[in-house]
């Protein structure tokens, strides 16, 4: 891989991670005013997926040389387990 697509890769990894971020804060905002806990699962789900990338930005960019898919994979499985929760509790 060359310079320039590693660090394309790279911004790509950060903004993903800065967009979920932001999701994630927006959608816990938004709960805190309106209390629909649609919105506070769809959050903690937001968060877990914005600790996946920034793990994710940790494990390929800041140490290529390490390996923490697993451990990076844990948060995004807990974040989609809290929304699949929210969506069933609410729909109950």
């Amino acid at each position: 891989m060359n310079q320039f697509s590693e660090f394309m890769a790279a911004l790509v990894y950060v903004l993903c991670a800065f967009t979920s971020s932001l999701c994630a804060y927006v959608l816990i905002a938004k709960y805190r005013v309106t209390r629909l806990r649609m919105l506070g699962w769809c959050g903690l789900g937001f968060v877990g997926f914005a600790l996946n990338n920034v793990l994710l930005v940790v494990d390929l960019v800041l140490m290529p040389d390490s390996n923490l898919s697993i451990v990076r994979t844990i948060p995004a499985l807990i974040g989609v387990s809290l929304m699949i929760w929210g969506l069933v509790w609410e729909s109950a």
